[in-house]
């Protein structure tokens, strides 16, 4: 999303604060909340200039709520109490509602003051990077039905072959904004079309279509991406979807002599898939040293993949 034409990092910073300002005091019940309601969290929330306090109160809370809705538990439940989303925690005191939530969680008020900056900090970074459901953004317009990714690891040449199956949410749809799975963002990456259209900026990248497509109709397209061997992705392969994905299906294939210890990540936040002691589930790898997951109703903003670690030489 962007915001007043600024850079995300810009958005991402004036946004958590903002929102550490708003929950200070009755939260999103302040008295003249128009006052409290900063530009860049009207943006998000979607509040205009003829709003009334009552509407802004509505749309704000709705918002919060709804990222609050792709934490994890004690993130949400953090979210609710501090901005007096939560019936129960609707206090006149930001400290009051921290008690209130540190009973709850069965955790000291230091704690959960921590999780409400933890929690300010993703719901930043989802309103910045997700789109707000109805946007005319360059990332809207459309979803991806299926998403078929292959990683080949064992030949000189890595590469991510990606099949999408999308459909347009909109008539007249030309183009696609899409989002190569990280690591794979440098500068340096070989993407090309293997079919259904052209590609027309290598540093997005977007896909223009063969023809226009009307809402409700599919497209299929296929791209593949290539990096020096020298920068393969070395720890983990994830998505992290700007639009909604039904399917994601994922293969990789190491080299059959050097079995990883893998994890699959569903629904990790993007900063933390790198970290070999997050979390994530166990993976087997198979005889022909090959992994495949399926997830399935992604969450717009969060990551879905793998991370490896490969075993010590002498284990």
């Amino acid at each position: 999303m962007e915001i007043d034409g600024g850079e995300p990092m810009n958005a991402y910073a004036d946004l958590v604060r903002e929102l550490k300002s708003l929950r200070k005091g009755r939260g999103v019940l302040a008295g003249r909340i128009g006052d409290r309601v900063g530009p860049t969290l009207r943006a998000t929330c979607g509040v205009t200039e003829g709003d009334a306090p009552g509407a802004i109160r509505r749309k704000v809370s709705a918002r919060l709520d709804e990222l609050a809705g792709r934490l994890p538990e004690d993130l949400r439940l953090a979210t609710r109490a501090a901005f007096a989303i939560e019936d129960e925690a609707r206090l006149p005191l930001y400290q009051e509602r921290v008690q209130w939530a540190a009973i709850r969680m069965d955790r000291d008020p230091r704690t959960v003051r921590r999780r409400v900056d933890e929690a300010i900090n993703h719901l930043a970074e989802l309103a910045v990077d997700v789109p707000r459901e109805g946007s005319d953004g360059p990332s809207g317009g459309w979803r991806t039905i299926e998403l078929h990714t292959v990683l080949t690891l064992d030949r000189p040449g890595p590469e991510v072959i990606e099949r999408y199956r999308v459909v347009a949410d909109r008539d007249g749809l030309r183009e696609l904004a899409l989002t190569p799975p990280l690591p794979l963002h440098r500068p340096d990456l070989d993407v090309r079309v293997l079919y259904g259209g052209t590609l027309v900026d290598r540093a997005t990248p977007t896909l223009a279509l063969p023809t226009p497509v009307d809402g409700g109709r599919v497209h299929d397209f296929a791209i593949r991406y290539r990096l020096p061997a020298a920068h393969a992705p070395r720890s983990h392969l994830v998505h992290v979807p700007r639009q909604p994905c039904d399917l994601l299906d994922l293969r990789v294939r190491f080299e059959p002599d050097a079995p990883p210890r893998v994890w699959a990540l569903r629904g990790a936040y993007p900063h933390d898939v790198a970290e070999v002691s997050g979390s994530g589930d166990p993976h087997p790898v198979d005889e022909a040293g090959e992994i495949h997951v399926e997830y399935r109703h992604l969450t717009p903003g969060l990551a879905y993949g793998v991370r490896w670690a490969v075993e010590p030489a002498d284990s």
